[in-house]
């Protein structure tokens, strides 16, 4: 059995309270690795395109305000 498979088994035995704490923990454990991973290609330099795109877009006056 796989620990994926291990898992499953557990969160598919938990009582409906538990469900909830465990949903809530796991949202704040994805929003937590998400930013990680957005500050990771930060520094590597992923996201300078995307940046520059955009820069280039509201230069051309081709953005607006939310």
């Amino acid at each position: 059995m796989t620990t994926l498979e291990e898992i499953e088994k557990a969160v598919a035995k938990l009582t409906p309270e538990q469900l909830t704490k465990f949903r809530a923990w796991f949202e704040e454990y994805q929003e937590q690795a998400f930013d990680e991973q957005i500050e990771r290609d930060a520094k590597a330099g992923k996201l300078d395109g995307l940046a520059e795109e955009a820069l280039r877009t509201h230069r051309e006056g081709r953005s607006h305000e939310l």
